[in-house]
């Protein structure tokens, strides 16, 4: 079944992370997340997708825990920012909820002031479930 709510306004708390940047290109987003995916395992990790407007570039990333070591596994540490975003959330079978991520941020532009200078954040709760979060100001 597909579902999607109203969009609503959240606050986060920033979040570290491990990450790989990749172009904002598909190919290359699908073949770093299947490598992020491999290089830590998918049981108990949070997984996020960001995007960078200024550097056109897509962020793979999964909540660091304790005792990860970044480096030795090939991704960088780094922080995803927190602060005020307009919450979009997906809920279906995927691929097919991917497919919806590209118009339901569409749909957050057309309806919110954003801030630019943060990253849009697509946050994977569970396998048929991503919020699509974009800062506001």
């Amino acid at each position: 079944m597909t579902s999607v709510r109203e969009p609503d306004i959240v606050e986060r708390d920033s979040v570290p992370v491990m990450l790989r940047r990749v172009p904002d290109e598909l190919p290359a987003i699908q073949r770093t997340w299947a490598e992020v995916e491999t290089a830590v395992g998918l049981r108990g990790r949070h997984f996020f997708g960001a995007f960078d407007e200024a550097a056109n570039e897509y962020l793979v990333c999964v909540a660091a825990k304790e005792g990860d070591d970044a480096g030795a596994i090939g991704l960088e540490a780094a922080e995803l920012p927190g602060g005020r975003f307009a919450r979009l959330r997906l809920s279906g079978e995927p691929p097919g909820v991917y497919e919806r991520i590209g118009p339901g941020f569409a749909q957050l532009l057309a309806a919110f002031p954003h801030d630019p200078s943060r990253m849009q954040i697509e946050h994977y709760r569970r396998f048929d479930e991503i919020d699509l979060l974009l800062p506001i100001v």
